[in-house]
């Protein structure tokens, strides 16, 4: 259960096997089963999760009830609420999982004594910020200026795996586009139309 964990660590930073062992210490493995919920809107963020096997949607409704995904976290990725997480507010957000889902999952204390204990965590959770922050300022651009056709396009190019296993409501609910959109979207890859 800890091999994707010791793998996604060692692309960012190098750890000393006693390190390590002393990682896993803090952390605890939990099952999801598919639509069960790891955090719903209104509680605390007490996790930061990281995915081992299957896949998890952060997710958020409207007054008008219109879901809005905001991440799709797959094997090898973290997700939480970071805000709840280190704020202790309730959280906007619901973490679903769209799959059965292995997780392991650490505490804001236990992150604490992480970070502290082993001092190369400090980097390695700097970078995963960092690229989530320019990611998401990113994605909120194209969401601004580009066209549905070059959002799904890329979307397909950087998530390839996703287009297979997320059903296509979701996705469209991810991209800020209608289901007739993306369907029309669909057919006309499916006929071989090719976009600007």
């Amino acid at each position: 259960m800890f091999d994707l964990l010791y793998q996604k660590i060692n692309e960012k930073i190098t750890l000393t096997e006693e390190e390590f062992n002393l990682c896993k210490t803090l952390f605890s493995p939990k099952k999801l089963r598919k639509k069960q919920y790891i955090l719903q809107e209104g509680d605390v963020c007490k996790y930061n999760i990281f995915v081992t096997k299957g896949l998890l949607r952060s997710y958020t409704i409207d007054d008008k009830g219109n879901e809005h995904i905001l991440q799709f976290a797959l094997e090898g990725w973290w997700t939480a609420d970071l805000y709840s997480f280190f704020t202790e507010e309730p959280s906007l957000f619901n973490i679903e999982a769209l799959e059965d889902s292995e997780l392991l999952l650490i505490t804001r204390p236990s992150w604490e004594s992480l970070l502290q204990q082993i001092p190369a965590f400090e980097r390695y959770f700097r970078i995963l910020i960092q690229n989530n922050l320019i990611a998401t300022q990113r994605r909120l651009m194209e969401s601004l200026s580009e066209t549905a056709e070059r959002k799904y396009l890329k979307f397909m190019k950087t998530y390839p795996e996703s287009v297979q296993r997320v059903p296509q409501h979701m996705i469209a609910s991810y991209l800020g586009i209608t289901r007739e959109t993306l369907s029309r979207l669909r057919r006309d890859i499916a006929s071989g139309k090719s976009f600007p």
